[in-house]
């Protein structure tokens, strides 16, 4: 099977984007591990599908896989990057794109200076919606990890994430509690972490241990799980500026039952053919 793909990254966060309507694509688990293999293969943090929709109100659908083979619900910087690519390719001139995920539905927007804005949708705050055990929503939830007591805010962003808030980002246990917590018994399907710094009310800086993949150069999801737990515990203004290791994002959430925007860049890499 040979299969055209492009290799996409936005801030850092890396991606084959396959367009799996113009040629046939089947891969298994085994075949996605190889491809991001950075040695062996193509190497990425995610593998992305453009797919046809497969209900009327989208335009695509759109299916994340990470780098260990496992399918997974969402991913904010490679929704960017799937806006470019369908763009860029010629698969649609439309300014706002309608997607549907594993998720849900999202909407991509391409801003005049090329950036791009996502409509991540209703973050989901209730245990069971993300999924997470606990009998009752609340703020911030003591969690058992690596011989310590940690509290972490929970949300989901269409995939899980625990938010934990650190004094200082470059000293943060990331390699220590991430892969802890990733893995912990009251995140049914694992989860996502996040290691935040308040800067101020309007900034923040983030690492975050990605489910599936370990630490990444930025996590457009995981930016926006952050600035959705700042703000629940009143830290925090509507529109933040979101410090990656890769770059800024910036994102806005007006508060409950409103939908969480997410704006930044999408970049071209190279276009390539493999045989596998």
């Amino acid at each position: 099977m040979e299969l055209s793909f492009s290799k996409m990254h936005g801030l850092g966060n890396d991606f084959m984007v396959i367009d799996a309507i113009n040629q046939s694509v089947d891969l298994s688990a085994a075949q996605v591990r190889q491809l991001a293999d950075r040695r062996l293969g193509i190497g990425f943090d995610q593998l992305l599908l453009v797919e046809r929709p497969q209900r009327d109100d989208t335009e695509f659908s759109y299916r994340i896989f990470n780098a260990n083979g496992r399918e997974v619900e969402q991913c904010g910087n490679g929704a960017r990057c799937f806006a470019r690519f369908v763009r860029d390719k010629g698969l649609t001139d439309a300014e706002r794109i309608p997607v549907q995920t594993t998720a849900g539905r999202i909407e991509l927007i391409i801003e005049d200076d090329e950036r791009v804005t996502v409509d991540m949708g209703l973050p989901r705050l209730e245990p069971q919606d993300i999924p997470f055990e606990a009998t009752v929503r609340a703020p911030l939830y003591a969690l058992s990890a690596a011989g310590e007591t940690v509290e972490v805010g929970v949300v989901s962003m269409g995939n899980p994430h625990a938010v934990l808030e650190v004094p200082h980002l470059d000293t943060a246990p990331v390699a220590r509690l991430g892969p802890q917590i990733e893995a912990h018994s009251r995140f049914p399907n694992h989860v996502n972490v996040g290691f935040m710094e308040i800067v101020n009310r309007g900034r923040i800086r983030l690492r975050v241990f990605e489910r599936g993949v370990g630490e990444t150069l930025a996590c457009g999801s995981g930016a926006c799980a952050a600035v959705v737990v700042g703000r629940i515990q009143h830290k925090l203004d509507e529109t933040v500026d979101v410090e990656l290791r890769g770059g800024d994002l910036v994102v806005s959430w007006a508060g409950e039952n409103q939908p969480v925007l997410m704006t930044g860049p999408a970049t071209l890499v190279f276009d390539g053919k493999i045989r596998i």
